[in-house]
């Protein structure tokens, strides 16, 4: 097929990204969706291949990450002659604003990245101004919505005391753990206390990939003293993923005079990292050490509790009565990561709504999110798990089979068992002839190793290294 653009006329297409952008709605949530869908537009088709529009490269990146697997399901199930989905930013003669016209007059909060598509039309970057360096607060991500459980408590509690005063005894505040655990819903939340709370305060927030952007931005128009004055005469300063800055020397050294500003005049700094200041890579030894000055406070993987408390909470902001017995299949089976476990409720209840209102039961729900179990059942087995345990405690798979009680030997059994339950869809009686044990031990193993995640750090950055590799 020649490649043809799309237009009003192409009724069929047109239909079906109407109904694809209301299945999307519905399965992200309608902040999300405004914020990052809304804007998309549908450009070429060439041999099953279609072009999605997108308004800036930041805009693009963060859809491919997020949502371009599943739009591209979708419209393969709507579809099947569509074979693939491609994300282009779109290209605008410097006459034609009609693009950024129409997402200008929407009120969302990705209005706040149209300096930079304007920029591409006119070839020219203003600088910005104090209102414009924080990124958009997502209104769902405050402290209410926030589900506090054992293995987030602390960070949380942290968090609030920053939000609630102006001078805390501990500067900077450092959050850290693995993805979609939490920490950036505790940074929006922070930013959103303080904001209502006293709107006078300068709360900037933004994330280390942005930093580094406006940092470059402004060395490109040798504009790097007004830079300096608008990062160091905040209030708060709040940057997300702090690991983005690995191995940029340049953007690392403003960084850290920056936060010596800022601390040395009693501005609050609040940073985050999926690793320990100690742990992170590509990051200067200074820096280091700075970041390790105040309080450092880890989000532990959830537990099954903390997963149903999570799941019955977002069933009621969406005002659906989630059966106990889907809750609890989707809080065994989805374990590492809190936005695939909303966002696979999210899908059960489009399902739903989308054909008219069908029950939510437990096989409606394993039908639904077929695709996502059998990625999750294949990623791991017993076998690997066993494999990979072993070798990480330097000791041999026989041995984590055997009956030998010494601690050496012991403690990594029971993460291997917790492991095998958490990433496999296998039964504990399954799990427990793997072992030469039966299905009790293995209970005990996993009530273990969830207790000990919550009190010993460095075992839960073991479980959690582990849980990585088994998972890539």
């Amino acid at each position: 097929m020649a490649e043809q653009a799309i237009n009003n006329n192409d009724t069929s297409v047109q239909d079906e990204w109407g109904q694809i952008c209301s299945q999307l709605k519905l399965e992200f949530g309608e902040t999300a969706y405004d914020s990052w869908l809304k804007p998309l537009t549908i450009g070429s088709l060439n041999n099953g291949v279609m072009n999605i529009c997108v308004p800036t490269t930041f805009m693009k990146n963060w859809v491919i990450t997020h949502y371009s697997e599943r739009i591209h399901k979708i419209w393969e199930h709507k579809n099947p002659e569509i074979k693939q989905v491609n994300f282009v930013v779109q290209t605008m003669n410097s006459g034609d604003t009609s693009l950024l016209k129409k997402i200008v007059s929407t009120p969302t909060p990705q209005n706040l990245y149209v300096s930079n598509y304007e920029s591409a039309v006119n070839d020219y970057i203003r600088p910005d101004s104090s209102s414009q360096l924080s990124a958009p607060l997502n209104p769902a991500y405050t402290f209410d919505t926030f589900v506090v459980g054992k293995t987030n408590e602390f960070a949380y509690a942290a968090a609030h005391k920053v939000a609630e005063s102006k001078n805390v005894s501990f500067n900077p505040l450092f959050l850290y753990s693995g993805v979609g655990l939490g920490k950036t819903h505790l940074m929006h939340a922070i930013a959103w206390h303080i904001r209502q709370q006293d709107p006078s305060r300068n709360v900037i927030y933004l994330s280390a990939e942005q930093f580094l952007y406006k940092f470059v931005k402004a060395l490109r128009y040798k504009d790097t003293a007004a830079f300096k004055e608008q990062f160091r005469s905040v209030d708060v300063l709040m940057v997300d993923d702090v690991q983005f800055m690995s191995n940029k020397e340049s953007t690392q050294e403003e960084f850290f005079y920056t936060f010596n500003s800022l601390i040395e005049e009693g501005r609050q700094v609040i940073i985050s990292a999926d690793k320990s200041p100690s742990d992170l890579e590509g990051i200067e030894a200074r820096l280091k050490s700075r970041l390790n000055s105040g309080l450092v406070a880890d989000i532990h993987p959830t537990d099954f509790d903390l997963r149903m408390g999570i799941l019955q909470n977002k069933a009621r902001q969406m005002g659906i009565a989630l059966p106990e017995k889907v809750a609890e299949f989707l809080a065994q089976k989805i374990t590492t990561n809190i936005r695939e476990l909303e966002g696979s409720l999210r899908r059960i209840v489009a399902h739903s709504q989308l054909l008219s209102d069908r029950e939510i039961t437990l096989d409606m729900t394993q039908d639904v999110l077929k695709d996502m179990l059998r990625s999750i059942d294949r990623k791991t087995t017993i076998d690997e798990i066993q494999k990979k345990v072993a070798e990480y405690f330097n000791i041999s798979v026989k041995e984590l089979q055997s009956s030998r009680r010494a601690r050496t030997v012991a403690r990594p059994r029971q993460i291997a068992m917790y492991l095998a339950k958490q990433l496999t869809s296998r039964s504990l009686p399954e799990i427990g002839r793997k072992f030469d044990r039966d299905h009790t031990t293995v209970m005990h193993a996993v009530r273990k190793v969830e207790e000990l995640i919550v009190e010993d750090t460095s075992l839960a950055e073991n479980v959690e290294t582990l849980r990585r590799s088994l998972e890539n």
